[in-house]
C-alpha cells in the first residue's frame, strides 16, 4: 500500500527508535509537523532559535549516546542550523537534520525562503542531500542514520522538498542499507598494533595521550585496564577529559594551550607518545616542530584522514579505540615506570595547578564547590575562560560526564546543550558552566527549559568581559580592551584600561532575567556562599536556576601557551 512521504518520514523515525525531535515549524515542514502531531511516542521539543535547537540536539546525543534528530524549515530556518552542524562535525556528534525545502519545480527560481542548504553544508556534514524522488525517501533516511552513527560519527543533512512530503509512494522502510563507497573500518590491523605495542613496551618514558575518541568509542574501561596493567601515565586533551578518573595515580591532567605544567612537560620529554582518538589540533601541539620532539608517535584513530594530517606519526593505526584497546589488553604486561612517574610528580610539585586564595572568590573555588556538591552529574560548558577553568578543576570519571564544544569552540553552545542533555537524562543533575558573554548568545532558550520542566543549574561566571579575548589583550596587546568590556557604552572613553568607579551598570540584570522567565536566580559574591547556593539550586525540580558568581575581571587562565609557541614555553604567573 502506498503512503505519503510525510507518513514514511514518521515511520522511519519510529523504526530508528527516535523518541525526541528538536524542531521549529515553518511553511515547508508544516506537513511533517502535522504528521508528528498525530503520532504517539515521539516528543517534539520546541526551542526558541534554530541555533539553540541544534546545540540542544548535540547535548542530547552526547548525554545519551543516541543519534539526535533536528527538524527545521527552509531558508533562514535551515541557515540558522549551520553553526550547530559545524560544531557537531568537528566534535563527531551523531545527528540527523531534516530541513524543509520549496517544491522541486521551484528550486533554482529564487522562491521565497529557498536556499541551497546542501551546498552550504557539504563541508560540515558527513553527508548532505536533497531528496529528488519520492521512491528514494526511505533509502535516504536509512542511509542518514547509518552514516551519522557509524565510523567517525557526525551530522547528516536531508533536504526535503515539500512535494516529496505530500507525494505518495512505497511504504517500505528498509531494514538494512548498503552504501557504495562507504565502508567504515570495523577491524584493527594486528601487525601495526603489534608494532605500536613493542614501542610502548620498550619505552623508558612512555605516555598515553587520550582524546575525545575514547568517549565516542565508549572505551573508558578498556583504557583504564591498559593503564593499570602497564603502569603508563596518561594525559588528555580537553575533549578527552574524564577518560581516566580524576584522582587516578597514573592520570597527569590535560595538556595543551591551557594544560597542566606537568602534562605539557611530560609530552615534551616522553620517548613514546601513544595517542588514541585525537586530531592533534594546534591547541594541543603548539609549534609543530617542537611537539613531542623526543618521542616516537603512535596514532590510533577511526578516521584515516586524521592520521599524519597535522603530526607525522611513526605508527599509524586506523581503528576504533575500543577495538584497539581490547586487543592491546590481551598482550599488556607491567612496565617499570616508577622513575618516570616520579619525574612527572616532581614537575607537578614544582608548578601545581592552583589559583591564589587571598583575593576572594576564585573560579577554582567555584569548580571545587561543584565537585563537592555533586557525586553524579552531567557538566556542560560554554566556551571561554570558564570552559578552561572547568577543564582544569572539575573532576570527571565515574558518574560524571563532561560535554563541551571542542573543535569549533562555539560560544552559545553551553546552555542549550545542557537543556538537551537534561531532556535526554531527566534523572541526572545537569550543570551548565557558562560566562556572561556566552550565555547571552542563546539565553532565549530559558523559555524552552521552563516549558520542558528542565531544571538545569546554570553556573554563570560574571567577570563583565569577554574574558578569553580580554586575557589575550592583557598579556599580548598592551591592555587595549577593544570590544571585550560588556559594560561599555558609546559614552565611555576610547582608551579605557579596565573597570573603575565611573563605569556604567552592567546589563542585563541576570536575576531579573531569571524572574522574567519564572526561573530561580541566586547571586553569589563570597566563597562561603558557593555551596549553599548549589544546594539550594539542587532543590529546584521543575525550573532552571541561575547562580551568578561575581568574579574578578582580572582572573586569568594559567598556565597559558601563546599561540604558535612550543608547549614547553608556558606562562605560569
Amino acid at each position: 500500500m502506498d503512503i505519503t512521504g510525510r507518513k514514511l518520514f514518521v515511520r522511519a523515525l519510529q523504526e530508528e527508535g527516535v523518541d525526541t525531535i528538536f524542531g521549529y515549524p515553518g511553511g515547508m515542514v508544516t506537513d511533517l509537523m502535522d504528521e508528528l502531531y498525530k503520532t504517539e511516542g515521539i516528543r517534539l521539543v520546541l526551542p526558541r532559535h534554530e541555533q539553540g535547537l541544534v546545540h540542544m540536539a548535540e547535548g542530547y546525543a552526547r548525554a545519551t549516546g543516541k543519534t539526535a534528530v533536528c527538524l527545521v524549515t527552509s531558508g533562514p530556518g535551515a541557515t540558522n542550523t549551520i553553526t550547530g552542524l559545524a560544531d557537531a562535525h568537528y566534535d563527531s556528534i551523531p545527528l540527523v537534520c531534516f530541513t524543509g525545502q520549496v517544491p522541486l519545480n521551484l528550486i533554482g527560481n529564487d522562491a521565497f525562503q529557498e536556499v541551497d542548504i546542501v551546498g552550504m553544508t557539504r563541508n560540515i556534514t558527513k553527508y548532505s542531500v536533497t531528496v529528488r524522488e519520492r521512491k528514494d525517501l526511505g533509502k535516504i533516511i536509512k542511509m542518514a542514520f547509518h552514516i551519522a552513527s557509524t565510523g567517525k560519527p557526525g551530522p547528516v543533512l536531508i533536504d526535503l522538498p515539500k512535494n516529496i512530503q505530500t507525494e505518495s509512494g512505497d511504504s517500505v522502510y528498509p531494514e538494512k542499507i548498503s552504501i557504495r563507497g562507504y565502508k567504515p573500518n570495523e577491524s584493527v590491523h594486528v601487525g601495526q598494533l603489534k608494532k605500536a605495542y613493542k614501542l610502548l613496551k620498550s619505552a623508558e618514558k612512555p605516555l598515553i595521550l587520550a582524546g575525545g575518541g575514547i568517549h565516542i568509542g565508549r572505551a573508558q574501561e578498556e583504557l583504564l585496564l591498559l593503564v593499570e596493567k602497564m603502569k603508563v601515565p596518561v594525559v588528555t586533551t580537553v575533549m578527552g577529559k574524564g577518560a581516566l578518573p580524576a584522582h587516578h595515580p597514573y592520570y597527569v591532567g590535560n595538556c595543551g594551550m591551557h594544560g597542566r605544567y606537568a602534562a605539557n612537560m611530560a609530552v615534551s620529554q616522553c620517548d613514546v607518545l601513544f595517542s588514541i582518538g585525537t586530531r592533534f589540533n594546534d591547541r594541543i601541539t603548539g609549534d609543530l616542530n617542537e611537539f613531542a620532539p623526543k618521542a616516537k608517535i603512535v596514532h590510533i584513530d577511526i578516521d584515516t584522514a586524521s592520521i599524519s594530517r597535522n603530526v607525522v606519526v611513526d605508527v599509524p593505526i586506523v581503528a576504533d579505540a575500543k577495538l584497539a584497546l581490547d586487543k592491546l589488553n590481551e598482550w599488556a604486561e607491567p612496565k617499570k615506570t616508577k622513575k618516570w612517574l616520579e619525574e612527572i610528580r616532581a614537575w607537578e610539585e614544582e608548578n601545581p595547578l592552583q589559583m591564589r586564595k587571598d583575593k576572594g572568590m576564585t573560579p577554582q573555588m567555584i569548580m571545587e564547590g561543584i565537585n563537592q556538591a555533586f557525586e553524579e552529574a552531567i557538566l556542560v560548558t560554554d566556551v571561554g575562560q570558564h570552559q578552561m577553568w572547568a577543564s582544569q578543576y572539575l573532576e570527571f570519571g565515574g558518574k560524571k560526564q563532561f560535554i563541551t564544544s571542542g573543535g569549533l569552540g562555539t560560544m552559545g553552545f553551553g546552555f542549550p546543550a545542557a537543556v538537551g542533555a537534561k531532556i535526554g537524562n531527566p534523572e541526572v543533575p545537569v550543570i551548565c558552566i557558562t560566562g556572561d558573554g556566552g550565555f547571552q548568545m542563546n539565553m532565549q532558550e530559558m523559555a524552552t527549559a521552563v516549558a520542558e520542566h528542565s531544571p538545569v543549574i546554570i553556573c554563570l561566571l560574571n567577570n563583565q568581559y569577554l574574558g578569553m579575548v580580554r586575557q589575550m589583550q592583557q598579556l599580548f596587546y598592551g591592555k587595549r580592551y577593544e570590544a571585550t568590556c560588556l559594560r561599555r557604552r558609546i559614552t565611555c572613553p576610547l582608551d579605557c584600561k579596565g573597570p573603575g568607579e565611573n563605569c556604567p551598570p552592567y546589563v542585563p540584570d541576570f536575576m531579573a532575567f531569571a524572574k522574567a522567565y519564572n526561573a530561580r536566580g541566586i547571586r553569589v559574591h563570597k566563597a562561603e556562599e558557593i555551596l549553599p547556593a548549589l544546594e539550594e539550586a539542587k532543590l529546584q525540580k521543575d525550573v532552571p536556576t541561575i547562580i551568578e558568581f561575581m568574579i574578578s575581571s582580572d582572573e586569568l587562565v594559567l598556565p597559558m601557551v601563546k599561540g604558535g609557541n612550543p608547549m614547553s614555553e608556558m606562562i605560569l604567573k
